[in-house]
């Protein structure tokens, strides 16, 4: 046993164990392979297959020399060796036989007790060492990583996981073996590779453990993964103090393991205290605290020989658990007054495995391998290609009856509606799965109860568009109001253009964004209107649960012979006994195919010197058995679907069965079509949100280059403002072209256009120049009005088109946009039709524009392809 110890954050209990190596008897494998190939072969074969014998002699030489001491090139050292004595095992029968070879004897010493030593003439004994070194090999490696860092514990952990997966390996497939030779040691059995393999995991839980704590994870999710360590730890130890390991240990093994557990059993509950007390749970916290100290001053009792650091360790958890206590004890008589549940009633602690042991056949797989390759003589070849062919027509037929018998099942519980018929009756009822997913997206979406919430959503946003467009006209008209007012008091001089004609496009915009709100206030009231409509239907998909609302199988009002209870109490029976020959035939498909797994003949068949007929006869009468226990596992499950049949056809008469489907398929039907109109109003909201919100977004904009506009405007005010006032003082200005300022306020639809005949000295580029768009029709309707016009304004909640941006920014040489590419663009598209049956056409043809860069996701699709909003 080897020791290690990290210093991380998680405190002196990362002391972990590794495990020493077998040792070995010097063996000569050459010798003995070539005299076995040369005799049962031929002398060419032996020199053909020289490479491959001094292949295996150099590895078993390796392996007892430690030729490389670093421990990756010892572990696949292991690995190769397991290989090569994997395809040795198919090719040489090595046992006492005199056919066989004979002249070969491993000697393997038990890693815990080196005086004791396993001697045996079979491979058996070797690989089972082989793969014992291997764990014992991955668990020295857990130990060389620095756990004071994130990766070095996540490596760590890994190691841990093969070595528990070697061992595991060990115990499935080596273990049984060895036991039954001449001689073996302790170290090799089934009941130590199982407690090594548990141990193994505790480490490596241990190491994800830190990683955790290392995090900050929550104190529950803390609590779960100690937890589980704890249980490992447990698991280990009590395969320790049962024979036959509890004599075999040292007993620093014992002790070790023992304050494992009790160290990770309190950390849980400290852990877990820490969530109870966020909770408030303060009697529980009270309670899994005092088990935690209970178990750590236990523990000190039998700690003789133990590690210092484990000692520390619980001294140190012990005093955090005993402040923890200390308060909850204090709080409790102060303030919550509860009673503390004695451990006894406790529920175990909750816990959460992250770890597991690392699949060893395939880094174990040896099928690939080409050692001895030409030694398998023809005839043995085909031989075991026809036994093959054999236990697969088996398997296959046998495989077929159990699958046609668990469909016939099915089929006829199926159409008698049977466990659902006792369900109902019990109340335990549930809806068929895809009309319960469905109720299930509609509750965790809000359910019609949260419609209320979201309709207040649309109002609230339309309200804010409606605000952002009124800040922007009067934005608009104050600046307006003032250009008036200079051009009143300096008459001719005030040469600027007036607002009007340079704020028309802005106008315009507004006006039809006051259209797509009117509009899209019609179609919310259209929405608002169905919500009130439909509330008593939809109210069914509030229960909680949905099967509340369904109607329930009754008992009958009136019975004559009161067998009601023995009819439901025999189908029952029948049922559960239905429900075991199920489970029967699953386990023995399995154990048909286990069967089929282990079995392996290619030996016998190599060293079989009689008739293969023989051989085959006395191998496959192994599925006798079996098969015998299908056939009558099918025999007795027709005779159960008869009896059940008549069963069920008394219980149907009595509980009126007709009737209460016919009530049930009502309720479905209900259920879908409250469903089927939640989900049309769920998207027509969404549809509503994601045009407000890319409304608002539209209408930010263009209150933004109003902005821009109004300030540019307000310095060249000021800048004419002193021009005139210069020119009535007498002042000369000859060199200044008296049309320069109308240069610099280009008209909406033709901006940036120069004069080319006269040339300011001084720079005159605007701050502002709205973009050049062509005029469209404004809206008529009741405030707020930003112009007049003759033409229906588009319909509203349609997503402006996002593939252009509706206002670029100012540039010299600008092409004219297209006349909808704005954010004018009508809305809801699918409620065109029933509300704009007499609205006049629009002038230009309108352009459809791609998705919203808002996307408000719903939990259905769209019912409808070509829009959302429908008719309510």
């Amino acid at each position: 046993m080897a020791a290690s110890q990290s210093s991380s954050a998680v405190g002196n209990t990362n002391i972990m164990l590794a495990i020493f190596e077998k040792k070995t008897n010097t063996v000569d494998l050459y010798r003995p392979l070539r005299n076995y190939i040369a005799f049962h072969y031929s002398e060419r074969e032996a020199q053909n297959l020289e490479d491959d014998l001094q292949t295996l002699k150099q590895l078993r030489s390796d392996l007892e020399r430690h030729s490389d001491p670093s421990l990756p090139a010892r572990r696949d050292l292991f690995i190769t060796y397991f290989k090569a004595l994997c395809q040795t095992e198919t090719r040489f029968p090595i046992s006492s036989e005199p056919d066989h070879v004979n002249a070969l004897t491993f000697v393997w010493f038990d890693a815990f007790k080196p005086k004791q030593k396993a001697s045996q003439q079979n491979i058996h004994l070797e690989k089972g060492a082989v793969l014992f070194n291997l764990a014992a090999v991955y668990s020295q490696i857990g130990l060389t990583f620095d756990r004071n860092t994130v990766d070095g514990r996540r490596q760590a952990s890994h190691a841990f996981m093969a070595a528990a997966g070697s061992f595991g390996f060990l115990r499935e497939n080596a273990s049984m073996k060895i036991s039954v030779g001449s001689s073996t040691t302790l170290d090799l059995s089934v009941e130590c590779a199982g407690m090594l393999e548990k141990l193994m995991l505790a480490q490596a839980q241990e190491c994800v453990f830190e990683n955790t704590i290392a995090k900050g994870s929550t104190p529950g999710v803390c609590a779960k993964i100690s937890r589980q360590v704890g249980l490992y730890y447990e698991e280990a130890l009590a395969a320790l103090n049962v024979a036959p390991l509890s004599q075999h240990f040292d007993k620093s093994w014992i002790v070790h393991v023992q304050l494992k557990t009790a160290i990770f059993y309190a950390e849980a509950c400290y852990r877990y205290g820490l969530e109870l007390h966020e909770k408030e749970e303060i009697a529980e916290e009270i309670a899994r605290l005092k088990s935690a100290v209970s178990v750590l001053t236990e523990a000190k009792k039998n700690s003789r020989g133990a590690a210092a650091q484990l000692l520390d360790a619980i001294n140190k958890l012990e005093v955090n658990i005993n402040r923890n206590l200390e308060r909850a004890v204090k709080e409790n008589d102060r303030v919550y007054l509860m009673r503390v549940p004695p451990a006894s009633s406790l529920s175990p602690l909750p816990a959460f495995a992250m770890v597991k042991p690392m699949v060893m056949s395939e880094v174990l797989d040896a099928s690939k391998e080409k050692m001895f390759a030409s030694l398998v003589p023809d005839n043995s070849a085909k031989a075991l290609s026809r036994y093959t062919e054999m236990v697969d027509g088996i398997i296959r037929t046998q495989a077929e009856k159990l699958q046609q018998a668990s469909e016939l099942t099915r089929v006829r519980l199926r159409e008698m509606e049977l466990p659902d018929s006792i369900l109902a009756l019990e109340g335990n009822f549930t809806l068929p799965t895809n009309l319960k997913e469905d109720v299930e997206a509609v509750q965790i979406s809000g359910g019609p109860a949260g419609l209320e919430s979201e309709l207040q959503q649309l109002k609230d946003l339309r309200r804010v568009n409606q605000e952002l467009l009124v800040q922007t006209e009067e934005l608009l008209q104050k600046e307006s109001r003032e250009d008036a007012q200079f051009r009143s008091q300096f008459g001719t001089k005030w040469t600027r253009p007036q607002s009007s004609t340079l704020t028309k496009n802005l106008l315009d915009r507004l006006n039809r964004f006051a259209g797509n709100l009117k509009q899209a206030a019609e179609s919310d009231a259209r929405i608002e209107r169905s919500v009130r409509e439909h509330a008593a239907l939809m109210a069914i998909l509030d229960a909680r649960p949905i099967e509340s609302a369904l109607p329930s199988l009754a008992r009958p009002i009136m019975s004559f012979d009161q067998n009601e209870d023995a009819i439901v109490g025999s189908l029952k029976q029948s049922l559960r006994q239905l429900e075991t020959l199920g489970a029967q035939r699953a386990g023995l498909e399995d154990m048909l195919r286990e069967m089929k797994r282990k079995d392996d003949i290619l030996p016998k068949l190599m060293t079989s010197t009689g008739s293969y007929e023989d051989l085959f006869k006395k191998e496959i009468a192994k599925y006798d058995h079996i098969s015998e226990d299908i056939a009558q596992n099918i025999e007795a499950q027709e005779q159960l679907l008869l009896q059940i049949q008549a069963q069920n056809d008394d219980f149907s008469v009595i509980f009126n069965l007709e009737d209460y489907k016919a009530s049930r398929e009502k309720s479905y039907k209900q259920i879908e079509a409250a469903i089927a109109k939640f989900r049309e109003i769920k998207d027509n909201i969404n549809e509503g949100l994601k045009f407000y919100v890319t409304l608002q977004d539209a209408i930010t904009n263009v209150k933004q280059q109003s902005n821009d506009f109004v300030m540019t405007r307000n310095i060249q005010c000021r800048e004419m403002i002193e021009d005139v006032q210069r020119q009535v003082a007498g002042l000369s200005f000859q060199d200044k072209n008296t049309g320069g300022y109308n240069n610099n306020y280009p008209s909406v639809g033709n901006q940036n256009q120069r004069s080319n005949t006269q040339t300011d000295p001084r720079p005159q580029n605007p701050y502002y120049q709205p973009s050049e768009q062509p005029p469209v029709s404004s809206y008529a309707h009741p405030p707020p009005s930003y112009g007049h016009s003759h033409h229906q304004p588009p319909p509203p909640y349609q997503i402006p088109p996002t593939s252009t941006a509706p206002y670029p920014p100012p540039q010299v040489h600008q092409q004219q946009p297209p006349a909808n590419h704005d954010y004018g663009q009508p809305a809801y598209p699918g409620w065109r039709a029933p509300y704009y049956n007499n609205a006049p056409t629009h002038p230009q043809q309108q352009q459809p524009g791609p998705r919203p860069p808002y996307t408000i996701p719903s939990p259905y699709p769209p019912p409808h392809q070509g829009g959302y909003y429908k008719q309510q």
